[in-house]
């Protein structure tokens, strides 16, 4: 059960880490002229992932991966070393009104990337 929270952790982290790195790397990669920042499906994913998160945290809806990870470690061992330092990174102890605004100012960012760095059509 351990091995299966820790991966269920990594996965919540890869995420983060995905929303995070495209909202920096878009208007980066738009001044450079990578593609990839213009593709319609990386966009929607990323825009889709982040309005999903938003929501969650205006309804004060705990995340499923967390409800997971939670439910997993309830009859597992703690967290090995390098997993509590990735649980250390992804979960912040702040009032739900913080990661509310900042997950409103998150979205509100991508739709201004989508309008300003627009995908491709196709």
């Amino acid at each position: 059960m351990t091995l299966l929270a820790d991966l269920v952790l990594l996965a919540h982290f890869a995420i983060a880490t995905f929303l995070v790195t495209g909202m920096l790397l878009i208007p980066l990669g738009a001044h450079y002229q990578w593609s990839w920042v213009r593709s319609r499906r990386y966009r929607q994913i990323h825009v889709g992932l982040m309005v999903f998160i938003a929501l969650e945290a205006i309804f004060h809806i705990t995340c499923p991966l967390t409800i997971l990870e939670a439910f997993l470690r309830s009859a597992a061992a703690p967290n090995s070393f390098w997993m509590h330092h990735l649980s250390q990174i992804l979960f912040w102890e702040l009032p739900l009104e913080f990661f509310t605004a900042l997950y409103l100012l998150c979205t509100l960012w991508l739709v201004f990337l989508w309008w300003r760095i627009p995908p491709r059509k196709t």
